[in-house]
């Protein structure tokens, strides 16, 4: 195996690529008794349109249906649920579909074996029949209408709605009733076959184990398949303005919430990380809880808590969001804005070095965690890039460069607001 090390903070990553194609990712924590699964394909909300790599043949498919396939792939031909199997093992176990991935887990101290049976069984055998794909139809028909209920669900989809034009990452995740209502077995049958083949996958494991003998149980589990084609995905062409720079919509809130997002450039992947960090740097110095523009909103009664700061980014899309609740979104937006030209006119070098050490900390307490080591591997995986490359790269972010991404990054021409109101 080869091994991914850290001499900063002592931490190993053995990295196997199987003949198959699977990438395994194994970090051992004798620390710790716990052992954490994590088992992803790279097919998210975003994957609708591709070729199919076994016959060529360009295929749409309806909006939601990773999402769908990730409800049906707990069911078995024997009429077990794997979701109730692993529940009755004492095992903590989930799934989960995001824009660009979709990953099955589980987390355990006891019973590990067990668990690792179900998990890799159901994964690798899909069993979808006319009623169980019909039977799920109205659970997720459901599901859509509660998040279309969700006013911070609303909030951040009305953001990316104002970002993009044509990316697919506006499209929600779960799709729509009527998109669902497209969704047979066929199509299932047809995306698990080609988003579920080993080379599109990744599997990471944390917790207390040696690493070879943790390879070879996941090698025994492992059923022989074929290799495949990559598989080439067909994004439309989006356009570099904004769709638009503002949208309201009214839900029953106690106060109005906001998000101010700012579409960014995709980047080559080994530029993603450097970049990351100083927009994270960023996001904190402007408003930030150690923030004078965070204290000075908060102190006024404008700003109710401390903002949440996210910069998300893959292949196809790249933006900024703040979010948080407010009284007056428009006055957080325009004091926002100020604050930006402020640094772009005199950058806090002070500042910059307190929240980069901030930042720095919040990285490796993530290796503390097996669940969080194990998400992050297979999230930036799914991105291209090397999650230790935080680590490793964090010294080579300068007041200069900073400055920078400040000036390309945080422009009012990018800039949108979104803002869910009292009724």
């Amino acid at each position: 195996m080869k091994v991914i090390e850290s001499l900063t903070i002592k931490e190993k990553i053995y990295v196997e690529k199987l003949e198959n194609g699977l990438t395994v990712m194994l970090v051992p924590k004798k620390t710790t008794n716990k052992k954490y699964v994590i088992w992803g394909t790279h097919f998210g909300s975003i994957d609708n349109h591709f070729i199919e790599p076994q016959t060529k043949q360009e295929i749409y498919v309806p909006d939601g249906v990773a999402h769908y396939l990730e409800h049906k792939m707990f069911e078995q031909e024997n009429g077990r649920n794997s979701l109730d199997v692993l529940m009755s093992l004492g095992v903590d176990a989930n799934a989960y579909t995001t824009n660009n991935h979709t990953a099955y887990l589980f987390e355990t101290t006891e019973h590990f074996m067990e668990a690792l049976d179900e998990l890799m069984d159901y994964v690798q055998h899909p069993y979808f029949t006319d009623e169980n794909v019909e039977k799920e139809r109205g659970i997720i028909g459901q599901e859509i209408g509660m998040y279309d209920d969700d006013p911070g669900w609303q909030l951040y989809m009305n953001a990316l709605d104002c970002m993009y034009n044509q990316n697919a990452v506006k499209i929600d995740i779960a799709g729509t009733v009527e998109s669902i209502s497209k969704i047979d077995k066929d199509v299932l049958y047809k995306c698990y076959n080609t988003f579920y083949h080993p080379s599109n996958m990744i599997f990471v494991a944390s917790g207390n184990f040696e690493p070879e003998e943790m390879l070879q149980e996941i090698k025994n589990r492992l059923i022989n398949k074929q290799t495949q084609a990559d598989i080439k995905r067909l994004y439309p062409e989006e356009e570099e303005p904004l769709h638009m720079q503002y949208k309201e919509t009214e839900m029953d809130v106690s106060k109005p919430i906001f998000a101010i997002g700012f579409k960014d450039k995709v980047v080559p992947e080994e530029a993603r990380v450097k970049r990351h960090i100083a927009i994270e740097i960023l996001m904190n110095m402007l408003i930030g809880k150690s923030s004078n523009l965070y204290q000075k909103l908060y102190e006024e009664g404008t700003l109710l808590a401390q903002p949440d700061l996210d910069y998300e980014f893959s292949d196809t899309y790249a933006h900024v969001l703040m979010s948080g609740q407010s009284n007056n979104p428009k006055k957080i937006h325009e004091e926002l804005l100020k604050e930006i030209k402020k640094q772009k006119e005199n950058f806090d070098i002070k500042h910059f070095e307190r929240i980069k050490k901030k930042i720095y900390g919040d990285y490796v307490i993530e290796y503390n965690n097996v669940a969080d080591i194990s998400r992050m591997l297979l999230s930036d995986y799914f991105k291209g890039i090397n999650s230790l490359d935080y680590i490793e790269q964090y010294n080579s972010i300068t007041p200069e460069f900073t400055k920078q991404i400040l000036d390309e990054v945080f422009d009012e021409k990018k800039c949108i607001l979104s803002v869910v109101k009292t009724k």
